[in-house]
């Protein structure tokens, strides 16, 4: 079948909408004709990042219907509402891998194993999830990255506890999403930290309890000062070298003994290729730093997700704050790299 997609056809140019041929699915594949596709920063990444091949498809948050279901998909069928994600519904031990799912674009493949900026999404079974009808076609689709990549790290990675202090650096729609996990897990203080005031306000109104503007004083200590001494949880939604170096100093020290430990740094963010830390952060005040790549168990934690959604404490019709076409999806990329969106962008196919 035909289709359109954004195509990444070159480094350094914008993206092309344009036709691809879709094959049936392969057994353990499905087709997912898509209602909402999130703009996730990680594309940006890959767009930049010489290393991605071309021509490839790029996008994995969206929520769609299911029209065609591999013979030896069990848990899917047509018809199914279900979201498109990029953290596979059964575990997987070190980073896993997904194949090209047979896309061709002018009769090339294209690279990518999964895709939500199209209007129809060929992937394998393990990536799809399905939701009720009942849930809302636009704003769910958020839950397919930035929801769980946020939430994910405060409730999994992290394992926060009610009273525990928090601090977030960025507040878009992943670190948005760790600000109202933390709050919903009663976490106090949640301090949430950006450079753009109408960011940080906005993060007040989604959960945080304090803000500092990292533009105007040094993050570091005015975080230890709202925090006396340091937080629990420090998490870096952005991934630059100057932020993932801030998280850790930013946790409390612990010291000599069998369970003087001090706090935790989670990185969340794509990272930089580099970072600097005095070891004696480490060794001194026992303090942990880990990575958290998409910590959530799908099948398991989206239907809780979409259920505090319904229930008022998920708040994701204030997380979604612009509306694009999938003909205006350089126009989002463009506004994403700017900064200009608060919270987090979608393509709407319904428009």
């Amino acid at each position: 079948m035909k289709s359109v997609a954004a195509i990444h056809t070159q480094h350094g140019a914008p993206l092309t909408v344009d036709q691809i041929e879709i094959p049936n699915p392969r057994p353990d594949q499905v087709i997912v004709k898509m209602f909402s596709s999130g703009v996730c920063h990680s594309q940006l990444h890959q767009m930049h990042n010489l290393n991605t091949q071309t021509p490839g498809v790029l996008g994995h948050e969206g929520t769609g219907v299911v029209t065609h279901v591999g013979s030896d998909v069990t848990h899917l069928k047509e018809g199914d509402h279900a979201i498109v994600t990029w953290v596979k519904r059964d575990p997987v031990k070190g980073r896993g891998a997904s194949g090209p799912t047979g896309v061709t674009y002018r009769e090339e493949p294209v690279s990518g194993g999964v895709y939500t900026w199209g209007r129809d999404v060929l992937t394998t079974e393990q990536l799809v999830v399905p939701i009720p009808k009942s849930v809302p076609t636009d704003i769910s689709c958020i839950v397919g990255c930035a929801v769980l990549t946020g939430a994910g790290a405060v409730m999994h990675t992290a394992n926060v506890r009610p009273g525990n202090s928090v601090a977030v650096i960025g507040v878009g729609g992943v670190g948005i999403s760790a600000v109202q996990m933390a709050s919903i897990l009663e976490a106090y203080p949640i301090i949430a930290v950006d450079l753009d005031d109408a960011k940080l306000e906005y993060a007040r109104m989604m959960g945080a309890t304090h803000t500092v503007n990292a533009s105007n004083v040094d993050p570091i200590e005015a975080v230890q000062e709202l925090s006396s001494g340091g937080v629990d949880y420090a998490f870096d939604a952005i991934g630059l070298q100057i932020t993932s170096e801030q998280i850790l100093p930013m946790t409390r020290g612990g010291g000599s003994g069998a369970d003087n430990h001090g706090g935790m740094a989670v990185l969340i963010g794509m990272p930089a290729k580099q970072m600097t830390i005095d070891p004696g952060l480490f060794m001194y005040h026992q303090r942990t730093y880990r990575g958290s790549l998409g910590a959530t168990r799908p099948e398991q934690d989206f239907p809780m997700y979409l259920r505090w959604y319904e229930e008022g404490k998920l708040n994701l019709d204030e997380m979604v704050t612009r509306r694009y076409r999938l003909e205006e999806i350089n126009q989002a990329c463009d506004d994403l790299q700017a900064g200009l969106i608060t919270g987090r962008a979608i393509i709407d196919y319904t428009e």
